[in-house]
């Protein structure tokens, strides 16, 4: 059972990482399940207080992710059209075979979100640029949080790598 737990752990951590870039996958909360999947496997000693301190992070994570996107979209000019452009625009980016195709994406979405909303290039530059500078510091955040819970994953693995070998 331990080796299905830590297993587990590492693919939500995997899908932690990678629900960083994608929308609508919650990185750091799902590499945080991947850590808590982890301390639930018997060779791991618990430490509840690390899984309360992490899951703190987590909230405070998530509630800047709606916040910081808003308030460079606000201090640029823009609306929730570019915010939602730029969400949108990620979307549209992962099917494109361009190199980039994310960030691109997120920039263009929010562009035409503003656009539509404004219908003055200029002001919709603007606002889209407020927008995609919102969304790579929210998602730079978010990968940093759950970079650091995938390297405190293997640190537990490691810790404990004599007693979790005798499980082969």
């Amino acid at each position: 059972m331990d080796i299905i737990l830590i297993v587990l752990g590492f693919i939500l951590m995997i899908a932690g990482l990678i629900g960083c870039i994608l929308p609508g996958l919650p990185g750091p909360l799902t590499a945080w399940v991947g850590l808590l999947v982890t301390m639930l496997a018997k060779v791991i000693p618990d430490d509840w207080s690390f899984i309360w301190v992490t899951f703190g992070v987590v909230l405070i994570i998530t509630i800047l992710d709606y916040v910081i996107p808003a308030v460079g979209t606000k201090q640029f000019g823009g609306s929730k059209y570019g915010t939602f452009g730029a969400v949108v625009g990620v979307i549209v980016g992962l099917f494109t075979p361009l190199p980039g195709g994310i960030i691109m994406g997120a920039f263009l979405g929010a562009f035409i979100g503003e656009f539509i909303r404004h219908q003055q290039p200029g002001q919709a530059l603007k606002a889209a640029f407020g927008a995609f500078v919102g969304f790579l510091v929210s998602t730079g955040m978010q990968l940093i949080v759950a970079l650091t819970f995938f390297f405190l994953y293997l640190k537990m693995l490691t810790d404990n790598w004599s007693t979790i070998k005798q499980l082969f």
